[in-house]
């Protein structure tokens, strides 16, 4: 639908308008109006819904992404996540395939803000066919394999593949068969 556009506005009619800019967008994504969307890689069949902005980020094939989603610039989300509305993605997160990020969740990477120099963020990682659940937030961390992130969790250490975790600091709660 869209591809290696270089304009700096979309207009679909007086009242509705995307801002899409400097992007490489492959057949079969659709933008919804009132998107921001500057130098970044979308893959094909795509959904992003209103109000979202995208900067500097890579997208997958058959990507979801929410009303009201923030990806910023160094992100890359693999193929097939689903980003839900509300939710936050700071620069140095890696999600891989097949991962679900529930409404609201934000990612930080920042542990002592404000720490005023990017050199100093540190990295997320969110492994293939994990789930982020409703406003939990992430602090830089390695999200296993298969993983489940409770709602509301706050996470501050590492999750083992497979592990189900909740609560504020987030622990172990149990596991699920590989």
């Amino acid at each position: 639908m869209y591809k290696e556009m270089e304009s700096t506005m979309v207009k679909w009619n007086a009242q509705q308008s995307a801002i899409i800019s400097r992007c490489d967008i492959k057949d079969g994504t659709e933008i919804s109006d009132f998107t921001v969307i500057d130098n970044c890689k979308i893959g094909s069949d795509c959904k992003i819904w209103r109000f979202v902005n995208l900067y500097g980020c890579e997208l997958g094939d058959e990507c979801m992404v929410g009303s009201n989603v923030e990806i910023q610039e160094g992100v890359t989300v693999g193929d097939r996540c689903r980003i839900q509305s509300h939710a936050f993605v700071c620069s140095r997160v890696t999600i891989e395939d097949d991962v679900f990020v529930s409404h609201g969740a934000k990612f930080v990477n920042d542990r002592y803000p404000p720490s005023g120099d990017s050199d100093e963020w540190e990295e997320t990682i969110v492994r293939k066919n994990a789930s982020v659940g409703t406003n939990a937030t992430l602090l830089p961390v390695e999200v296993g394999e298969n993983a489940i992130i409770g709602a509301g969790a706050v996470v501050v250490d590492d999750v083992p593949p497979n592990a189900i975790v909740a609560g504020n600091p987030a622990e172990v709660i149990s596991y699920q068969d590989a």
